[in-house]
């Protein structure tokens, strides 16, 4: 059974920079970051797929926020910068059991963290 432990988040204010973890246990293929704000659905953030050859990004947040797995560690990373109040909400880390060669949407994620508060004050 895999499992995912998110770690990082906190209080920032506008233009600061945060770094989420996921640490992992278990086999993990593709891997993403997922947020949620309080009254909205849950929106992928960003995932590593295709073998780690590839990332994608949702577009609010292109440019500023980067997804990168270190397997030795059996940790992924997501790195926030340039944040703003509207990246506010909770974050989770999820995996799949299986590599695919287009960008995950939730619905190929298998496994789920329980989830680390981001909170951007203007």
């Amino acid at each position: 059974q895999v499992q995912l432990v998110e770690s990082g988040g906190g209080s920032v204010q506008a233009g600061g920079s945060l770094r989420l973890s996921c640490r992992h246990s278990g086999y993990t293929a593709n891997m993403g970051w997922f947020r949620q704000a309080p009254g909205k659905g849950r929106e992928g953030v960003g995932s590593i797929y295709k073998g780690d050859r590839a990332t994608h990004y949702a577009d609010s947040v292109k440019g500023r926020f980067t997804v990168s797995r270190i397997s030795a560690n059996n940790t992924l990373y997501l790195q926030m910068n340039s944040l703003k109040p509207e990246d506010s909400a909770m974050y989770y880390c999820a995996a799949a059991a299986r590599w695919t060669g287009y960008p995950p949407s939730e619905a190929d994620f298998d496994y789920w963290g329980q989830g680390t508060q981001v909170t951007v004050s203007s």
